[in-house]
């Protein structure tokens, strides 16, 4: 099974994943560089954790754990690869070799596939890397962990790599509680590109999200003073490209989800909507009283706290009622080729869902980045085809960001040097992968913040008739908004 969680990205809103906006000045309102969504995304994804023990009821297994063995990159052969006067500069780095870490929760209760997609992004960034000879004549060997979603399973995987592979940096992880997160930061490894599904990168130093991230991150509270925000750039989006001013928000009735469907009322009446709420219960929803209730209120947009039970199964009553909105808006976790099956069963559902981000679309080949991605993803995982995912490609920005990072160190690759080019204050985007971001603390945000998307529809007629994700912008660098900072306690 796997969890979505509400209308967006790898949060708060609409684009899926938790983390805080990039604070502007009032004076600093107008044209500027683009900037990441907000917090939203942050609350999507600590909703699959606080839905966890719910779920777990209805999950049937584990999964298949495949042994680390598999993961480990092959040695590196060819031009380029000889250690020449590499020095051993640091831990995990010898004349030869570069360890790196990767703790994903792989074998979690709701399955293999929740958790797994940045995971093999980074893998295949790595084996490509060694095809070409490595890094600076230093194969790139990868050691992986599955945590089994648990937070003694997360500790356990971070002393195991830290102690005893002695991993020079962690990259593009993905669990579901980060409890070791406080060894990682006590240790100064660097942790690059991880998604942030709980508060872990909104608190601790040497820890690197996919989103960048412009809080203090002391190890004291998360966020400023245990505030984060949330901006509305979703929303203000569906308003301008499809005229809404209307939407319904659906939850379980448990805490998590009515604590986010909260945060994606506020965000909708910020932006002058008109918001519908409903509640179902988690273990017997309702979901034909909430089709009705939608024809009735007549919402344009549909956004939901649950999980991809919850929502697949809440398409099909609006499909059996024949009931239609303009747009089924979810996270960048449910961006993935399994929307085709698991909304099978409501095809006029499926083909008004959209999905935001802050990264690329995976489809989008013709960006070099992509083509690089899908390429090396069909030579080395040729069976994910059909588990494509908008997070195995930021699993793979992630690895490009570590990257980048190492190879400006040269042959004296430290930890020290690679923190120096995280926190520098030039915004990074991964050769355009991602939206700019970058991890210069700033003050408590005030006032409205420029906040960028991606935005996608899936649509059955699409990627040359076999269907698929097509892009709904003409570029994510250039469709912005000037949005609220609404504030919420995680």
């Amino acid at each position: 099974m796997q969890l979505t969680a509400g209308p967006f990205p790898r949060a708060a809103d609409a684009s899926g994943r938790r983390r805080p906006a990039r604070p502007r000045r009032p004076d600093a309102v107008g044209p500027g560089p683009a900037r990441r969504p907000d917090a939203r995304r942050r609350g999507a994804a600590r909703l699959v954790a606080g839905l966890l023990a719910a779920v777990v009821l209805f999950a049937t297994g584990c999964g298949t754990r495949l042994p680390d063995s598999a993961f480990t990159s092959r040695p590196a052969s060819g031009p380029g690869t000889s250690a020449g006067g590499n020095p051993a500069s640091d831990t995990g780095v010898t004349a030869s070799e570069i360890r790196i870490g990767i703790v994903t929760s792989l074998t979690s209760p709701v399955g293999s596939e929740v958790f797994s997609g940045p995971r093999y992004g980074a893998l295949a960034f790595v084996q490509a890397l060694n095809d070409r000879g490595g890094l600076h004549g230093r194969t790139v060997k990868v050691v992986t962990c599955d945590d089994g979603g648990s937070g003694i399973g997360n500790q356990d995987c971070v002393h195991r790599l830290i102690d005893q592979s002695h991993v020079f940096a962690f990259v593009s992880g993905s669990v579901l509680d980060y409890a070791g997160a406080p060894y990682v930061s006590e240790k100064g490894v660097p942790d690059v590109g991880g998604q942030p599904i709980g508060t872990a990168y909104d608190r601790w130093p040497h820890l690197y999200e996919i989103y960048g991230n412009s809080a203090p991150r002391d190890g004291n509270a998360v966020g400023w003073n245990g505030m984060l925000y949330q901006t509305t750039e979703v929303y203000r989006f569906f308003k301008e490209r499809l005229g809404a001013r209307s939407a319904a928000v659906v939850a379980y009735n448990q805490a998590d989800s009515a604590r986010y469907a909260a945060q994606l009322r506020e965000g909708l009446e910020a932006e002058g909507y008109r918001v519908l709420t409903q509640t179902v219960d988690f273990a017997l929803p309702n979901f034909q009283a909430v089709a009705a209730a939608v024809r009735a209120d007549g919402s344009q947009l549909l956004f939901d706290a649950m999980d991809t039970r919850g929502n697949a199964a809440l398409c099909r009553a609006l499909d059996d009622a024949g009931v239609r909105v303009e747009a089924k808006v979810t996270n960048v976790q449910n961006w993935s080729e399994t929307v085709r099956t698991d909304y099978q069963a409501s095809p006029n559902c499926r083909n008004v869902l959209w999905a935001t981000s802050s990264s690329l679309n995976y489809e989008d080949v013709d960006h070099p980045p992509v083509a690089e991605f899908r390429a090396a993803m069909a030579k080395y995982y040729p069976d994910r085809e059909p588990l494509l995912s908008a997070w195995e490609l930021e699993g793979w920005a992630g690895a490009q960001w570590l990257t980048d990072a190492m190879d400006s160190c040269g042959a004296d690759l430290t930890r020290a040097c690679v923190e120096r080019f995280m926190n520098r204050p030039e915004p990074y985007d991964a050769h355009g992968q991602i939206l700019p971001a970058s991890f210069v603390p700033q003050p408590p945000p005030s006032g409205p913040t420029r906040a960028c998307l991606n935005a996608a529809r899936w649509q059955d007629s699409g990627q040359g008739g076999k269907g698929g994700w097509v892009t709904q912008v003409a570029s994510m660098t250039s469709t912005c908004f000037e949005v609220p900072q609404l504030p919420y306690r995680p």
